[in-house]
């Protein structure tokens, strides 16, 4: 409406006066018309009446009797006009922008308006003229025949019909709704349950394998398992394989030791022995070099099809060792007497992998032979002195306080030396030391204030933690260590007061330039003169002035001086600390045998390849140690450590001794450490994707129990499991599959012991129900070989049917050929378990009849529908029968049940996706699911997806229901929507007669939207391809916010600890280079300069072959970098109780309407959603992101130094009267050998040239 006070131009309202004769009222239509719309009573000029009275064509608000429909035209006429319900096509609808037939209410985008038609449309009715709010014009802009309700003021007055007019439409607009009959969408529903269940119990045989089993109840024994006799046996088996490995270390280690005994120390040796950096390298003339002559290699599968030399053993030599010094040669000859026990420990044990030496000089002796690969800079970082196993066998249990100064006289690269020192000694630590790093200058000062008084376990995360704060220090001040060692000495003294840290070793580190202070008053009061704590010494930079003063601290506590004046003096110097704590142990001569936690080679140049293709949960190994000892008289009261001898273990070898079919589809076996860590669990993640590449995780071997069975809330297991108990436990949990996107609500009963002899605990899950029960049938070997034999028939390679790994001659052979020949009396020396063979056999046999049943199908002469692929099956034992319907050029789901496809086939530690998918549903109810794709791999078109339905069969005896196996078909995705679609589809002469709503109702029509979802939420069918796959929520969060309040999808909420997340936060300030522009190109040049100066007036070229300076040097700090963090992240289940529901969601001015349908006898639901009312403003979207779990600066901080519950090692060597105690250090420095920079400068140029 215009305001009061304007004119509007007739001509453009679109009111044209018309002749009249004297009562005629205003008409629809030209003059003379009989079927206009009249405007008011008969004869009242100003009113307004629809249609004249009695005329059967005029126009009334709705059918008589309803309060709510226009129709244009009489009850009945098809060509009516009809704002009326969805759906309608004949009506004229209340319809949004594009929608040719709609009625809308104004111009394009103007709110108050009405136009009849679309824009543009010559027959439209509109409010005023286009882009007029006030104006009513019936027909066409310009139209001479059209009807204009006038401006405001016009004598004629037909404001009042214009209200009418406008408030009646806006009403429909408002309030006007689609009704989706729910009686339409549980039909379709019905239907497409009957067609599914046919589909997929045809193809897949289903019924014949239920049958078989049924026929074959009598001759079956169903027995339980008993967890406690179960774990027990695991347990035993496991201890025996360890044991073996302990054995062969222990030759090793009295081999090596009498090697050394009988060996004379000759300073002019000259012996050429393989060194693998070097072997089989050739000059330009085609000559072996020197130290590389020809060693033969060969693939061999046990070694990760590495080729290796099983013959002979050879030796790796840092690049920053010289090759060819001394003690490195005398080593190396005397431990040429190791290759004999190396071969002889192989064919003892032939399940032992890497054996090796690593000698306290540096050398690293390893059997079978290698090439070693170099890095890209062609330098052998690799240290044996640096590694865990060599560290822990090296040593007892220790405290650590790291004092380090950082007042200002260690500005530039004293205080680069010093972070690097520290960096070093952290690395030097494990999971059963304990440790706190202190600054000072003229107060004291710690690293990290939570820990504040107390010590922190040495596990992997807090010495990174530490390693990120040591990182920041900043020099100031004047440094006065006194307090800083007093502080040190409290905290090591309460700790053995109140039995906390090791209760073995304590040390305190002093890295300082000078030492100016007396100290006498501090060690009297707190270290002498038991001297129970050792002190070691580190003074940084060339300036030697307080030499004397920081070595008698030293050397009047037991400990050892070094100098450290380049960066690569630094991992020689930290080492003398290791062999000073070592003394006791050696002079008692204590082979303690020592286990390391979980950890990843990433030596060997298969790492990458091994991250691909083996489960994450099994990548790790752990070592089995000693240290060997020099048992020379002369040298006794010195206690010389000659190295470590050890050997790997692969987990994955270990944990095969407790088999898959003995656990049951969501059952497993797990093994921890003495300090709760795990060495091998299915939950466990080491790896994690950046980009596209796999690396390990930062944390990756410092994972607790607690965290991966976290419903564990008392930690009642993981307390029992740490203290070596032996016991039971239940608990109901949430466990998921399919990538943790799909929930199972599950209850476990939990079964735990020690493994005697280590310092390790094994515990097993069985899920109550079907995981505890077991069947068992006996068939003749003869029968189950013939079925056994079967072209569709397989068994899994990664279970142990027969041991092929002992005998060299049995590893060519696949697991199913093994059993074969082992059945066939060919193999007979072959180690079997008996029990998974008679299982098989009788899989086999019962299985058998599907072979014939599928083949029969696809010769059926009514021919095979398009679209079913894949028709398979799986038992308890690891058996599958497959057969393919469809070739692989027009098969979808190329992939599918492959050796590629781990996540569908029995693997070492899981069954089949679709085996335990089908376990938790009732059985003959079948499962329908497309598999979750990663992110990385995710197919945008839907061109690659497809369907997997399965379902579980049973089998009966003695009032006992056991799960016999699954059985399922896939098919191509196409296949299903194309039978959605022809289901979800009314005719247009469909009888309406009895549905209230819209009727005919179609899924292709653009009023509705229809999904097929799963139980999980996930879209099955969708009419936008892009969707498939996808969470439902992700699509449509008004309609999913709707069935969880409604209860007919509950959430539930799991936790990730071992997550990744973006670290949002600088260390640095931002705002300062905003201070001035030039800030940061200043700061630049400043710190070239600097650098440069002291790189010309320092550097060490030695350091220049050191891995850790050139890793620090170019380090940069990544704001956006990945972080261990703890996450929470939800899942959905459908309640099968609630059937369907159907709902009205209010969405601003408009309402959507939607209908749910649980498909019977599936996991399936019909959704069928109003399309035109977007709801996205008032309902976000929902989806299966995980949320970082903040945590506050308190809670935070006790997570960090909670003492959790551990076992300490038995043994402990921290004192020997005999120990030489002068002994402690004084080398001024290590200056640069010309001899060593030279041939370190020689290898690395060969090594280019030649690799």
């Amino acid at each position: 409406m215009s305001s009061s006070g304007d004119t509007v131009d007739q001509s453009r309202m679109g009111l044209r006066p018309r002749a009249r004769s004297g009562g005629e009222t205003n008409r629809l239509g030209p003059k003379g018309t009989p079927t206009g719309l009249r405007l008011g009573p008969k004869g009242s000029p100003t009113g307004l009446r629809l249609g004249p009275k009695g005329t059967p064509t005029g126009l009334r608000l709705g059918p008589k009797g309803t309060p709510t429909g226009l129709r244009l035209g009489p009850k009945g006429t098809p060509t009516g006009l009809r704002p009326g319900p969805r759906g309608t096509p004949t009506g004229l609808r209340l319809r949004p922008r594009g929608t040719p037939t709609g009625l809308r209410l104004g111009p394009r985008g103007t709110p108050t308006g009405l136009r009849l038609g679309p824009r543009g449309t010559p027959t439209g009715l509109r409010l005023g003229p286009r882009g007029t709010p006030t104006g009513l014009r019936l027909g066409p802009r310009g139209t001479p025949t059209g009807l204009r309700l006038g401006p405001r003021g016009t004598p004629t007055g037909l404001r009042l019909g214009l209200w009418i007019l406008c408030f009646s439409w806006f009403c429909f607009t408002a309030q006007a709704q689609m009704k989706i009959p729910p009686e339409t969408v549980q039909f379709w529903a019905n239907i497409l349950s009957v067609q599914l269940r046919e589909t997929s119990t045809r193809y897949s045989g289903a019924n014949i394998l239920q049958k078989k089993l049924k026929d074959v109840e009598s001759i079956i024994k169903i027995v339980d398992i008993d967890g406690r006799d179960q774990v027990r046996d695991f347990a035993e088996d496991m201890e025996r394989m360890l044991g073996s490995k302990m054995k062969s270390v222990k030759r090793l280690a009295e081999s090596a030791e009498d090697a050394d005994l009988y060996h004379d120390f000759n300073k002019t040796l000259e012996f050429d022995y393989y060194n693998s950096m070097l072997v089989n390298t050739a000059d330009e003339d085609g000559n072996f070099v020197e130290l590389g002559g020809e060693f033969p290699l060969e693939k061999n599968e046990h070694f990760n099809n590495l080729p290796v030399n099983t013959m002979q053993s050879d030796v790796q030599v840092p690049t920053n060792v010289y090759n060819k010094d001394a003690y490195i040669l005398n080593g190396i000859y005397w431990s040429e007497a190791l290759n004999d026990v190396f071969m002889n420990n192989f064919q003892k044990d032939p399940t032992l992998t890497w054996q090796y030496f690593g000698s306290s000089s540096g050398f690293f002796r390893i059997y079978p032979g290698i090439k070693w690969t170099p890095d890209s800079n062609g330098v052998a970082a690799f240290d044996c002195r640096n590694r865990n196993w060599y560290i822990q066998a090296a040593t007892s249990p220790k405290d650590i306080i790291i004092v380090v100064d950082i007042s200002g006289s260690m500005k530039g690269l004293k205080m680069t030396i010093a972070k690097h020192t520290i960096n070093t000694i952290l690395d030097t630590l494990g999971e059963n030391d304990f440790v706190n790093v202190i600054a000072y200058t003229d107060y004291v000062r710690y690293v990290e204030p939570c820990f504040k008084g107390t010590l922190v376990q040495a596990d992997l995360d807090n010495r990174e933690h530490f390693k990120v704060l040591v990182d920041e220090l900043h020099v100031k001040g004047e440094g006065k260590v006194a307090k800083a060692m007093k502080e040190s000495f409290k905290i090591l003294n309460e700790a053995a007061t109140k039995g906390q840290g090791s209760l073995c070793n304590q040390a305190i580190m002093l890295i300082t330039d000078g030492a100016m202070e007396d100290f006498k008053d501090v060690f009297e009061e707190f270290n002498w003169p038991d001297r129970r704590v050792r002190l070691f010494t580190y003074l940084i930079g060339r300036e030697m002035t307080f030499a004397d003063n920081t070595k008698w601290i030293a050397c009047n506590n037991k400990g050892y001086y070094t100098h450290i004046s380049t960066l690569a003096d630094v991992q020689e110097n930290v080492m003398e600390y290791l062999h000073v704590l070592s003394r006791p142990m050696v002079i008692n001569h204590n082979h303690d045998i020592i286990w390391t936690e979980a950890y990843m080679d990433t030596v060997l140049p298969n790492t990458k390849e091994l991250f691909a293709t083996k489960a994450q949960s099994l990548l790790l190994m752990t070592t089995v140690a000693m240290p060997v000892f020099s048992k020379k008289k002369e040298t006794l009261s010195h206690g010389i450590l000659l190295g470590v001898v050890g050997s790997d273990i692969p987990l994955l070898e270990v944990m095969k001794l407790a088999p898959r079919y003995r656990l049951g589809p969501h059952g497993y076996a797990f093994l921890i450490t003495n300090n709760g860590y795990i060495l091998a669990h299915p939950d466990l993640r080491p790896l994690y994707k950046e980009g596209k590449t796999l690396k390990p995780k930062p944390n990756y071997n410092s994972v607790d129990l607690a965290e991966v069975e976290w419903e564990d809330i008392d930690e009642t297991l993981r307390t029992a499991m740490v203290k070596g108990e032996m016991g039971t436990l239940s608990l109901n949990v949430r466990a998921s599959v399919d990538k943790a996107k799909r929930p199972l609500f599950l209850t476990n009963d939990y079964f735990y012991t020690t493994i005697n002899d280590t310092p390790f605990s094994f515990g097993m899950v069985l899920t109550r129900g079907h995981g505890q029960l077991m069947f068992m049938g006996t068939v003749s070997v003869e029968e189950g070989l013939h079925d056994l034999t079967s072209p569709d028939l397989s068994i899994s390679n990664e279970w142990t049917y027969c041991e092929t790994d002992i005998d060299p001659h049995h590893r060519k052979y696949s697991q199913l050929q093994a059993v074969i020949r082992y059945l066939q009396g060919k193999e007979p020396d072959l180690e079997c378990d008996e029990v998974l063979l008679q299982q098989t056999l009788f899989d086999a046999v019962v299985t058998a009849p599907l072979e014939a049943y599928w083949q029969a199908v696809m010769l059926n002469a009514s021919g095979m529908e398009m679209g079913v692929e894949t028709a398979f099956l799986g038992t308890r034992s690891g058996l599958i029968r497959l057969t393919r319907y469809t070739g692989i050029e027009t098969r979808v789901a190329k992939k599918f049940l492959t050796p590629a496809d781990k996540d569908n086939l029995f693997t070492v530690d899981h069954f089949p996706l679709w085996y335990r998918l089908a376990m938790e549903n009732p059985p003959g109810s079948f499962v329908y699911y497309i598999p979750v794709e990663d992110k990385d791999n995710s197919d945008k078109t839907g061109a690659s997806k497809y369907v997997i339905a399965a379902t579980a069969v049973t089998v009966s005896s003695g009032g006992k229901m056991a799960m016999a196996g699954a059985i399922g078909v896939q098919m191509s995705l196409e296949m299903l929507e194309k039978r959605l679609w022809t289901i979800a589809f009314q005719p247009a002469d469909t009888d309406c007669t009895e549905v209230e709503g819209v009727c005919p109702l179609s899924c292709q029509s653009t009023d509705v939207n229809c999904f097929l979802v799963d139980s999980n939420g996930f879209i099955i069918v969708s009419k936008e391809r892009s969707e498939v796959g996808r969470f439902f929520g992700e699509v449509d969060g008004s309609v999913m916010a709707a069935l969880i309040k409604s209860g007919m999808y509950k959430k539930v909420s799991l936790y990730d600890y071992q997550g990744m997340c973006r670290s949002g936060h600088s260390h640095s300030s931002s705002a300062r280079p905003l201070l001035s522009p030039f800030y940061g190109l200043a700061a630049v040049i400043k710190w070239f300069f600097s650098h440069m100066l002291m790189f010309l007036l320092e550097f060490n070229f030695c350091g220049l072959w050191h891995s850790d300076y050139v890793v620090d040097a170019h380090k940069a700090k990544r704001t956006d970098a990945l972080q261990p963090c703890d996450t929470e992240y939800p899942g959905f289940m459908l309640d099968n109780s609630i059937k369907e529901t159907n709902s009205l969601l209010k969405c601003g001015r408009c309402q959507k309407m939607f209908v749910v349908q649980a498909v019977p006898d599936s996991n399936l639901v019909l959704m069928v959603v109003q399309a035109d009312c977007d709801c996205s403003r008032q309902y976000s979207s929902i989806t299966l992101e995980p949320k970082e779990v903040k945590y506050n600066a308190s809670v935070k901080c006790n997570r960090m130094k909670s003492q959790k519950v551990r076992r300490r090692p038995k043994s402990c060597h921290a004192y020997h009267p005999k120990e030489n105690a002068k002994d402690c250090g004084g080398a001024s420095e290590i200056s640069l050998s010309v001899a060593l920079f030279l041939a370190s400068l020689a290898t690395s140029l060969a090594l280019r040239r030649w690799n």
